[in-house]
């Protein structure tokens, strides 16, 4: 019979091929992302053969520490994980968890959110002006949505701030404008968000914004440096002439503290963290007090098709999420249906965990501790 709290056999690194439908530019800070990073996962393999695993991101921690140990040292089904030094392990720790208690994560967090999940597409970037040589415009943009649009994705966020770098201030500016418009005028019915990666001052968003008043865009996104006043003068704007907007913040580097109460005063609507980096078990945690401050969480995603999986399963779970970050791409040995949106939404359903089987062994390449 299978324990109700087996003991971890093993723990295996490995490395998984990610690949994007496309190679995805440049945003306002960095040059271009590539066609898709690989993923590190780790497998967790109990004494009795069940098996639960997840990403992990930067360098594994002590295997030697998990090893050996009952599931109930290591993580709380009320919780989440109990030491700081497994964090590596929070998303495969959670799998397991639901696998043993043949539940899905979303229910293990408490079902408040549905498990069919809005998701918006997160991969348009500044392809507009690439390559050097001859720079393809704005027209490419669209096309890309379209793409994105077949593959099931029916909202889209927008990277501007092409005047930071790599655009003349008033040319990049300009072309911010140009595109938000664009993307409006070719898809009349989707949720636009854009995302500045603190690309702007004060002043010049809100000159942009006001250029763009009448689009009606859903959120705006890192806009510029984290500076309280900043963003309680971004928010009278917005109040005055698109009230409808939300002001999403605190992806790069958080000080999640100090981000806390601008939120609570309403000068950021949605928060940010990432479901990596910062964690499930510190979402966990910190979702309740946010819902009690009128505050809505969205987690960081980009990067990796597998954490819009796992942000969406946060968002069924905790609820207190309107929207998550999707990922165009694939995974080796995964599913593309368990990863990809249809007609905008990631439905979840009730497989145990994630919902996502570990990949069949020829996809599994070794990574070292």
């Amino acid at each position: 019979m299978a324990s109700a709290d087996p003991r971890i056999r093993s723990v295996r690194l490995a490395s998984l091929e990610t690949r994007y439908p496309r190679t995805v530019g440049r945003n306002a800070r960095l040059g271009s992302h590539g066609d898709g990073p690989d993923s590190h996962v780790a497998v967790l393999v109990t004494d009795d053969g069940r098996t639960g695993w997840g990403l992990f991101e930067g360098p594994p921690g002590d295997v030697g520490r998990v090893e050996g140990r009952l599931l109930s040292e290591l993580i709380d089904p009320a919780t989440g994980i109990l030491d700081a030094a497994e964090h590596w392990l929070d998303i495969a720790l959670h799998d397991l968890l639901g696998v043993v208690l043949d539940a899905p994560v979303h229910t293990l967090l408490g079902g408040h959110g549905s498990p069919d999940v809005a998701v918006y597409d997160g991969a348009v970037y500044f392809d507009d002006l690439d390559p050097d040589d001859a720079p393809r415009g704005v027209g490419v943009l669209i096309e890309e949505c379209r793409a994105d649009a077949a593959l099931g994705f029916r909202d889209f966020k927008l990277k501007i701030g092409r005047g930071n770098r790599w655009l003349p201030r008033a040319a990049g500016d300009a072309r911010d404008i140009e595109v938000t418009r664009a993307v409006r005028d070719a898809f009349p019915d989707a949720r636009i968000l854009v995302d500045a990666n603190d690309g702007y001052d004060r002043d010049g968003f809100l000159a942009y914004l006001a250029a763009v008043a009448d689009v009606g865009l859903y959120w705006v996104e890192e806009p510029f440096p984290d500076d309280a006043d900043d963003l309680a003068a971004l928010r009278t704007w917005l109040d005055a002439h698109s009230p409808g907007t939300r002001i999403a913040e605190g992806e790069t580097s958080p000080d999640v503290a100090a981000l806390l109460p601008v939120a609570a005063a309403g000068s950021i609507d949605v928060l940010l963290m990432d479901v990596m980096s910062y964690g499930l078990t510190a979402w966990r945690r910190l979702m309740p007090t946010l819902a009690a401050a009128g505050v809505h969480g969205s987690p960081h995603a980009w990067g990796r098709p597998l954490k819009t999986r796992y942000a969406a399963h946060l968002a069924a779970g905790l609820g207190n999420v309107e929207v998550v970050e999707g990922v165009p791409g694939t995974v080796a040995g995964v599913d593309p249906a368990l990863l990809t949106p249809a007609d905008g939404v990631l439905r979840l359903g009730d497989r145990p965990g994630f919902g996502v089987p570990v990949p069949e062994e020829r996809h599994l390449r070794p990574v070292r501790a």
